[in-house]
């Protein structure tokens, strides 16, 4: 794909988010974090030419990797995968913008220890399982609001600044929309909650008339990779 051929397909990109965003309202404002784990350093420097500058990765050697070898770039990385416990330390080591998954109490007591051991705070959101999917991580709706708080009490380290998750795993559009309306419907009820992480690149158009505030895009983004 030629430069041109990027930024023309990013434009189309930009504005289904502006369509989606203004049925809404005017004031709705969505930020597009580049879900960059399939590709390599130039697609990520190829993307950043043309305005993106909020990159996801999903595992911690990747995001190391591509962190160190763009340094010379000012990106707002975002990690947006599972993490481990034992790849707290190595996390630390990038200071990522945000960590997408906080998706246990367990994960997020190992962090708040990890952190006031090497005096950092790190912004994070709390995972929620909204579809009930056994192949996803994260809180179930009926629990969510009472671990947020305990979260945001018991671990002042961690700065928590919404939430979470990803639509149903299915074909039916209007299963995939509940489950954002749920996500949704938790963030407003959350105290100081600034982000509802929801939509990727087969339904961020959904997300957003759903109420996201934030989307992870990777293939259609990345079209050629």
């Amino acid at each position: 794909m030629t430069p041109l051929e990027q930024k023309l397909s990013f434009d189309r990109i930009i504005e289904r988010i502006e369509k989606a965003r203004l049925r809404v309202s005017d004031h709705h404002i969505v930020k597009i974090v580049a879900a960059s784990k399939y590709v390599d350093d130039s697609a990520i420097k190829s993307l950043y030419a043309i305005g993106q500058r909020a990159f996801g990765e999903n595992k911690v050697q990747d995001l190391i990797a591509k962190s160190e070898a763009l340094q010379e770039l000012p990106i707002e990385w975002h990690f947006i995968g599972t993490l481990q416990k034992n790849k707290i330390n190595h996390l630390l080591s990038v200071h990522p913008n945000l960590l997408h998954s906080i998706d246990s109490l367990e994960l997020a007591y190992a962090l708040n220890e990890r952190l006031g051991r090497e005096k950092m705070s790190m912004r994070a959101l709390v995972q929620i399982n909204s579809a009930y999917e056994e192949s996803k991580s994260g809180f179930f709706p009926e629990e969510i609001s009472e671990k947020y708080a305990q979260i945001q009490e018991e671990c002042p380290h961690l700065h928590l600044q919404g939430v979470m998750s990803i639509g149903a795993h299915v074909e039916d559009p209007f299963i995939i929309k509940k489950s954002f309306e749920t996500t949704r419907r938790i963030y407003e009820t959350l105290p100081n909650a600034t982000v509802c992480s929801m939509g990727m690149s087969s339904d961020f158009e959904l997300a957003i008339e759903c109420g996201s505030t934030l989307v992870r895009l990777g293939s259609v983004l990345f079209p050629k990779h």
